[in-house]
């Protein structure tokens, strides 16, 4: 467990129905309301007794005050036991009473029973996508990918040849991004990176030999014309459909909201009181909204109560129904809770399985008093307990199958050990939000390939006659290149950490030669396909070149080929050096964007 501060506020507020997924709302601070004693309502989260409270939730009317309570004779020593607690807990999280579960529970409760927990686990390891798999570039970056031992998955349209070309072993996904339909979500799983590879396919109007030779010469040579998809359907509508079939598995780099506010909408959980009650104690907690109580003066929830060790008992929480579909987490390191703290050391608890009484994947953590702090709770850090006992043969915790959250103020740690912060009496957490974070530094998570030039053909000034003919034939085909700057677009808007590779002119000569990388899409030249993959593949590993944008193209002319002795290679590049030398927010689009000089 560990404790970063971040510097932005990441306000929210709660609206508690009840549902067991949560969703977006849109919300307003104005719409708060107190919640007077009055008709009865279905009880927005667990409550934990029956008197009649105060709640700021939005569009909800009022609570009865008029309650009963059951509670259970005391001996002496000893307060009085709330069975009404008991079976409202009971309720709230396994549904209806059924006569035969309850005896089962009961039987189960005093006997003691050990956990059952699956231990299947779905693979997840770190897949790398390959998408256009079978182009110049694609095949190559397999290739490089294999060799390097990394597991690797390749989505195409024709499985045959790819199997021909890339191996009969190879991981495939067969589809097309141009149709939605064929990307189910399923066999993406465990993809975490991608290398984007596909173009809209161009080719001599007069034709080509069957391994496109021509096509491999680059179109300075041939009078080009487009094949098949139109560059609005490949590099548009297609660069759609791929970020949107890929973005919950390679993850977000603002991260993952699981509960909070944000840009005006509410991102809610069904939160219930779990108390000691169910151990025949006395201790009783609430979840509820703090409307002034934010960071910046806006809603919070409020995780409040007051502890007590009376009957054995020293314990309070608040946990989610079971969501309705597992959250799959995996492409994240961990959890953030921002909260305002109190000096006191609580419990995140996470669950994986749908049962109520099970194992749960446990971190504690410290807070600082009265301070406003994001807690990061890396996934690694969370160690299987049950009863506050370490379950040893736990399977390991899985990130791609949460069901459960639970937050805990408790007097018990684990194994035998105290909370040192522990004082019986109220409490009160106020939390803003829980997200899943990505782990830092954060590096490229879709590495794209893009022609130098997407800028240039709308560009104000510029001598058409002295660029590559895809430049000049941006109309005739089809408009490729604005299609293609319209698909970068795309990916610097999906909040996917990304690498947009802009590579000149590509040829078949080997890797190796000295390179030159530029921002601003102004340079023109050549480089090796065989290059543009490795610096693809080294892009994925590189806080440097994470959501940056370059061209790059080798240091020796057209005129002059580039070879290799076999028995001297060149080194392996660093090409860290490279990415170092690049900077934010450049594109090329600055030189459309600017307004003509007056005269």
């Amino acid at each position: 467990m560990e404790c970063c501060c971040c510097c932005s506020s990441l306000p929210s507020t709660l609206n508690f129905q009840g549902g067991s997924s949560h969703v977006g709302r849109k919300f307003s601070k104005n719409c708060l309301q107190p919640q007077l004693p009055c008709s009865p309502l279905p009880k927005p989260f667990l409550q934990l007794n029956d008197r009649p409270r105060f709640l700021y939730q939005p569009r909800l009317a009022c609570l009865s005050s008029r309650r009963s309570r059951l509670h259970i004779s005391a001996e002496a020593g000893k307060q009085s036991w709330d069975l009404g607690r008991f079976l409202k807990t009971l309720y709230f999280f396994n549904g209806p009473p059924s006569p035969a579960k309850f005896v089962e529970f009961i039987i189960e409760k005093l006997s003691g029973p050990s956990p059952q927990e699956s231990t299947k686990r779905m693979g997840t390891s770190d897949v790398i996508l390959v998408t256009g798999a079978t182009g110049g570039v694609g095949r190559r970056v397999v290739d490089i990918l294999r060799k390097k031992g990394l597991p690797v998955r390749a989505l195409v349209r024709n499985e045959e040849k790819a199997r021909r070309m890339l191996g009969q072993d190879i991981d495939l996904i067969v589809g097309d991004i141009t149709k939605g339909s064929t990307l189910d979500p399923k066999y993406f799983k465990g993809v975490r990176k991608v290398i984007n590879a596909v173009s809209v396919i161009v080719g001599p109007k007069e034709g080509d030999t069957p391994d496109r030779a021509k096509y491999s010469q680059g179109i300075k040579f041939f009078e080009p014309e487009i094949k098949g998809d139109s560059p609005e359907t490949v590099e548009y509508v297609g660069m759609k459909n791929l970020i949107n079939v890929v973005k919950d598995s390679v993850g977000l780099r603002s991260g993952k909201l699981l509960f909070g506010f944000e840009d005006g909408t509410f991102t809610e959980l069904a939160w219930g009181a779990l108390d000691d009650v169910v151990m025949g104690g006395v201790s009783e907690s609430t979840f509820l909204i703090d409307r002034n109580g934010g960071e910046n003066g806006g809603p919070t929830a409020l995780f409040k109560g007051t502890v007590s060790t009376a009957n054995m008992g020293g314990f309070t929480s608040i946990r989610t129904k079971n969501f309705a579909k597992p959250e799959d987490l995996s492409a994240y390191e961990g959890l953030e809770l921002r909260l305002k703290g109190d000096g006191r050391r609580y419990k995140l608890i996470v669950r994986t399985s749908v049962e109520w009484d099970t194992v749960g994947y446990t971190a504690s953590f410290k807070t600082a008093a009265d301070q406003w702090q994001s807690i990061c709770i890396p996934f690694s850090s969370l160690r299987p307990i049950f009863r506050a006992t370490t379950v040893f043969d736990a399977p390991p915790f899985d990130p791609s199958n949460i069901l459960s959250l639970q937050l805990m103020f408790s007097k018990f740690e684990s194994d035998g050990k105290l909370n040192p912060t522990f004082t019986e009496g109220p409490f009160q957490l106020p939390l803003s939000s829980i997200r899943a974070y990505l782990k830092d530094p954060i590096t490229p998570r879709f590495v794209h390939v893009s022609p130098a030039g997407v800028t240039r053909p709308d560009r104000p000034g510029l001598d058409l006659s002295k660029q590559p003919p895809a430049v000049r034939l941006n109309k005739e085909l089809g408009f490729i290149l604005t299609f293609k700057l319209k698909g970068e677009d795309l990916i610097r808007e999906s909040g996917i950490p990304y690498t947009i590779v802009r590579p000149c002119a590509l040829t078949e000569e080997p890797a190796g030669a000295d390179l030159i990388f530029d921002q601003g899409d102004n340079i023109t030249g050549k480089i090796s396909r065989e290059e543009i993959a490795c610096i693809c593949i080294a892009a994925l590993g590189s806080p440097f070149a994470c959501d940056k944008t370059f061209e790059v193209k080798s240091v020796l002319p057209f005129s002059e080929p580039f070879t290799i002795d076999p028995e001297n290679p060149p080194p392996e590049k660093d090409y860290d050096v490279y990415f170092k030398t690049l900077k934010d927010g450049i594109t090329g689009k600055e030189a459309l964007e600017q307004s003509p000089v007056a005269v």
